[in-house]
């Protein structure tokens, strides 16, 4: 027969009915069908109401067999998961009730006090008087639940997760509720405010307060996020963060430690609300009280050993910082504005116990006489190394995000130097983080930096912790010779030469890591390539002259030419050259080429024995002229023959003097007058 034809009838609700009754809620858990039927069967006749009311009876007698089978009757309809039933047996009539059934555990000799604890250990605290009688009843009635589940309830194992789902449900809409009524009502909120600055309230009064803040923003965690955004402008509106200022900066541990998580659930709800109402305090305070200067030095004064509180803080800090959550369309300059006011107002709060507790190698030599190697003074309380572990661990977050203005602050404050210092603590964490520090900034492959650290010699301390380090193979050998290797695979030609030059005779030994040779071998190939780009320069730059001085040559020889012929002669050269021009042209007028129809020129040649001998052959008898018959100093040519250049330079100017081309001739001349004695030489 299928489940559904089988209908749950509750036994009558009777002390000798118990065992029957547990025995069948346990049943039907394992059946979601029969969980539902089970459900409707004890929210009829107020069947759930008399099952609490045998309670007592059993209590009154003593009736522990009873007992027991009650508390696993109440556990069983916890399990069923409905919120129709947990509203009756969490009202303020059955609540409890159902606490005292739970107390009677089967596995326990003796029952727990859950009821004694609830009604006269934990005391309910109204900080301002609540009016709102709904209001009080959800408090106590939450708080109550959230007891049940966090306290009473065993740990439900992995097949009963889900069976007290709508429990946890009816916990996070009791806060909601609660949220929204106490936010709704602003004249209590502005009472709490004003008590909570009022210089006048006692300091148990106000720590009480900062609890309930505490708790209150602990419970708007639960709200949807358009309700929290409304929920956090509220206290924004009504004055938190001043509020917060001046409570962070009391001597109280427990008004801090609460006063630092309502900051963190501001910051972690909106960064940008926090910048903003920082940058309005310059013009208000001075530089001592700004909020994230109370956030510094709280982190700075931690008392616990652990430094929990300065850990959280840290944190915070770093999420303000953090130019990837100051992208706000709304305020596009919103990043540039507070990295300056930080770095100007903030910075140098946060450096001081780093700058304090490091002393620089120059002024550290007074210590060290006679000493060849110079060991700084370093903090060697396990506290102070801590903090300042986290405080390297904030700037070295700065040098990867900040690119401006940590590089301008490490500049002028010379702080990778002091930061290096830490390199000699006795606690290794401290150094690995000096170690990160600078590899952060080596990482940035920035040159203001490498010429920064070449200048300063800041590879001296690393390298003397490697070899102060000798053969022990650790994080801090591996974290150094990393350094060295990014170097080297990145080929950061600056750093590897002032490694090189400085240190290798010290870093030679080291064999059992290529790095160093591998540095070596960098270094010497960058020499190579410079060497033969200055052999190639100096060739080039040789040629170069030789090819200026050949120009030269020519140019003067030119000059020397036209020079050579004084201004009296030409008139009797040009004549003369008129004259051999006809002759020319009388005896080789046949032998010139023709003019086509198309304006081009048709060569004849004739295979004769100046062909054999090496010679053109063509049909052009040599001309005789005088100025081919001239030397270049002008004085007459021994010879009247010409040698054979000559004789094509005169026959490539008889072509260019057709007879029908002197209209051409003549423009020419008239637009190079450096062509006639040209044509002459």
């Amino acid at each position: 027969m299928p489940e559904t034809s089988h209908l749950v009838e509750l036994p009558p609700c009777e002390l000798a009915r118990l065992e029957e009754i547990a025995d069948l809620v346990t049943s039907v858990l394992s059946s979601p069908i029969r969980r539902e039927k089970l459900a409707l069967a004890l929210m009829s006749e107020g069947y759930m109401k008399k099952l609490l009311q045998l309670f007592q009876v059993c209590e009154d007698l003593e009736n522990r067999e009873g007992l027991h089978h009650l508390y696993e009757i109440v556990r069983g309809v916890l399990f069923l998961n409905k919120a129709a039933l947990f509203e009756v047996m969490f009202s303020d009539d059955c609540i409890m009730d159902v606490v005292g059934c739970l107390e009677f555990d089967p596995s326990l000799v003796q029952p727990k006090k859950h009821r004694e604890f609830l009604t006269k250990t934990a005391k309910f605290k109204e900080v301002i008087p609540i009016t709102d009688s709904e209001l009080r009843q959800k408090i106590h009635q939450t708080y109550r639940v959230q007891y049940i589940q966090d306290i009473i309830l065993p740990t439900p194992s992995v097949f009963e997760e889900n069976f007290l789902s709508t429990l946890t449900s009816f916990i996070f809409f009791n806060k909601v509720e609660i949220v929204s009524m106490l936010q709704e009502d602003e004249k209590f909120l502005t009472e709490v405010f004003a008590q909570l600055t009022d210089e006048a309230t006692e300091d148990g009064k106000r720590r009480e307060l900062v609890n309930f803040f505490k708790e209150f923003c602990a419970f708007s965690q639960t709200l949807q996020p358009q309700n929290r955004d409304a929920f956090f402008k509220t206290l924004a509106n009504l004055g938190i963060l001043p509020a917060l200022e001046i409570v962070m900066g009391m001597d109280d541990l427990q008004v801090r430690a609460a006063a630092t998580d309502i900051f963190s659930y501001l910051v972690e709800f909106s960064p940008s609300m926090v910048r903003e109402f920082v940058m309005q305090e310059p013009q208000q305070t001075d530089d001592d009280v700004l909020l994230i200067n109370v956030v510094i030095k709280q982190m700075i004064c931690d008392s616990d050993p652990e430094l929990g509180g300065a850990v959280q803080l840290m944190g915070l800090l770093r999420t303000l910082i953090d130019p990837e959550n100051m992208l706000a369309p709304t305020n596009k300059t919103e990043k540039t504005e507070f990295l300056s006011f930080f770095y100007k107002y903030c910075m140098q709060v946060l450096t001081v116990p780093l700058l304090a507790s490091t002393v620089d190698e120059k002024n550290c030599k007074d210590l060290q006489e006679g000493s060849t190697k110079i060991n700084p003074v370093c903090p060697d309380n396990f506290q102070t190394a801590q903090l300042l572990a986290l405080i390297l661990e904030l700037l070295t977050f700065c040098v990867e995000h900040h690119t401006y203005h940590i590089k301008t602050y490490i500049m002028n404050k010379d702080l990778l130097r002091r930061v290096l210092v830490l390199m000699n603590s006795k606690h290794t964490f401290l150094a690995l983080c000096a170690l990160r520090f600078m590899r952060r900034i080596i990482g940035q492959k920035d040159e203001y930096y490498n010429r920064y650290i070449v200048k300063g010699n800041l590879f001296e301390p690393v390298i003397n912790t490697l070899l102060d380090n000798g053969t022990r193979y650790n994080l801090l050998n591996s974290a150094i010779i990393e350094l060295f290797e990014f170097i080297k695979v990145e080929d950061i030609k600056s750093l590897i030469a002032h490694i090189i030059d400085n240190y290798y005779k010290a870093l030679e030994s080291i064999e059992y890591v290529q790095t160093f040779k591998g540095l070596k071998g960098r270094y010497e190939q960058e020499k190579d390539r410079q060497t033969l780009r200055l052999n190639r320069y100096r060739r080039d730059a040789r040629t170069l002259d030789e090819d200026e001085d050949e120009e030269m040559w020519f140019n003067e020889d030119g000059e020397a030419i036209e020079k050579s012929r004084p201004e009296e002669e030409f008139p009797e050269s040009f004549g003369k050259y008129m004259e051999a021009k006809k002759v020319k042209e009388s005896d080789n007028k046949e032998n010139f080429p023709k003019r086509t129809p198309t304006g081009s020129f048709k060569f004849t040649f004739s295979h004769s024995a100046g062909a054999a001998n090496g010679t053109n052959g063509a049909n052009c008898k040599p001309a005789t002229s005088p100025t081919s018959a001239a030397s270049p100093n002008g004085s007459p040519a021994k010879s009247a023959t010409p040698p054979a250049t000559p004789v094509v330079k005169t026959a490539m100017v008889g072509l260019v003097d057709y007879p029908d081309d002197e209209d051409e001739e003549d423009e020419d001349e008239e637009q190079s007058p450096r062509k006639r004695p040209r044509l002459g030489s």
